[in-house]
């Protein structure tokens, strides 16, 4: 095969190469700007959703799971966020303690979300109160932390949108959290 007969297919396997390129640039700018996965539709503000356990030495089985959202009409309203979040703490001697809970806020920034949510059921002390939860998603690393430590965990009045730092850390292999950042957007002040 000659050169000259080359060349014009390498032109366009090039040209449909560049052209790849800049249909990949401008689409992933347009989901960068806040569009959803099919490029038209907003994506959500907010979101915090996935299941782990906890990593615990003494054998304690503790599940967190997160079904937590925020809509894109929403964003600049934290507090209209929606959806549930479960946990679970069976320990060593068979015991167990469980809670779900309605969520009322959720804030997320980079891969760290605190979400809180009042307990519509449960067999804990905690139903009917507000609970707080932060997650740090890292991958194979994420950590969780949550409201209810410390000795007056029971009686506390927990204002939305507060948690304690991710300190616990996921048993390794079981976490898959997600966290979508949110894109807060402020009004531009007026000359």
């Amino acid at each position: 095969m000659s050169r000259i007969a080359f060349a014009p297919t390498r032109t366009r396997v090039l040209a449909v190469g560049a052209a790849l390129l800049i249909a990949a640039v401008v689409t992933g700018g347009a989901s960068a700007a806040g569009n959803g996965a099919d490029g038209h539709t907003p994506r959500e503000a907010a979101a915090l959703t996935g299941t782990a356990k906890l990593y615990r030495p003494a054998g304690d089985d503790i599940t967190f799971s997160f079904d937590a959202h925020l809509a894109a009409k929403d964003n600049m309203d934290p507090e209209a966020a929606y959806g549930t979040f479960t946990f679970r703490h069976v320990f060593p001697n068979g015991k167990s303690g469980w809670a779900k809970a309605k969520v009322d806020c959720l804030v997320t920034g980079g891969k760290v979300a605190v979400v809180t949510g009042v307990v519509t059921d449960s067999d804990t002390p905690f139903k009917g109160k507000r609970v707080g939860v932060t997650v740090n998603d890292q991958g194979k690393h994420d950590r969780l932390g949550y409201s209810w430590i410390g000795k007056d965990a029971e009686t506390q009045e927990l204002p939305k949108c507060v948690s304690s730092a991710p300190f616990e850390k996921v048993k390794e292999g079981t976490g898959d959290f997600k966290v979508l950042p949110w894109q807060p957007v402020y009004e531009q002040p007026k000359a």
